[in-house]
């Protein structure tokens, strides 16, 4: 039976993700009112990444929209999520501005160049890619660690406003600054990798502008 519109808009991966953006959607209209709703479904969005991807891969429903709305809910959930913790930690606005403006551009520039380069996915990395960037991408744990923390950081920290959550005697600590200052470390290393997009691709789209004015020469 051949494929069409329609059908692509009902791959399963594609129909995880529209459950994402309502869960993340739900997350935002409790943020001012109700952190266990609000938390809840934010956390819950971001653990069903993992399986559109997988099933993806499973029944062969891998497509470009697919990819396009996995990438633009991470980045809307995100940028949402830092706009309340900008109300939350006003003294904070400034790096939590320069989180989401990071995040955004330097994940774009990547999309962007790869698209231009012809690659499948951006996660398709060639022998010539930046190593970082490869291993960002080619190792599943790596990637799938480094999205989780980072997601559990900015979580707690917008739950640790409002409580701490069970105390845990062993370690003299609540449980939500816990899982907030373990998560803290790779925060930063996903900002970081968020420059490296930034940089990698900017260069990668430079590549192309060269490429492409040696041949009209």
């Amino acid at each position: 039976m051949p494929e069409t519109v329609s059908s692509i808009f009902l791959f399963v991966p594609n129909v995880i993700g529209y459950a994402r953006i309502i869960l993340a959607i739900v997350s935002f209209y409790y943020m001012p009112s109700d952190y266990v709703k609000a938390v809840f479904c934010y956390l819950l969005s971001s653990f069903l990444d993992e399986f559109d991807g997988y099933a993806a891969r499973l029944l062969n429903q891998s497509t470009k929209f697919g990819a396009m709305l996995d990438q633009l809910t991470d980045r809307a959930a995100t940028a949402c999520l830092l706009v309340t913790l900008a109300q939350l930690y006003p003294s904070y606005m400034f790096w939590f501005q320069m989180s989401l403006a990071l995040d955004i551009v330097g994940h774009w520039m990547h999309l962007h160049s790869s698209a231009l380069q012809g690659s499948n996915s951006h996660k398709s990395m060639g022998l010539d890619s930046n190593p970082i960037m490869k291993i960002y991408y080619t190792s599943r744990p790596c990637l799938s660690i480094m999205c989780a923390g980072n997601e559990m950081f900015y979580s707690m920290l917008y739950l640790v406003h409002f409580t701490e959550g069970p105390f845990i005697p062993i370690l003299g600590i609540s449980l939500v600054r816990t899982l907030l200052y373990v998560s803290a470390p790779i925060m930063a290393v996903k900002t970081l990798i968020s420059l490296i997009h930034l940089v990698d691709g900017s260069i990668r789209l430079a590549s192309i502008d060269v490429a492409e004015r040696s041949k009209s020469q």
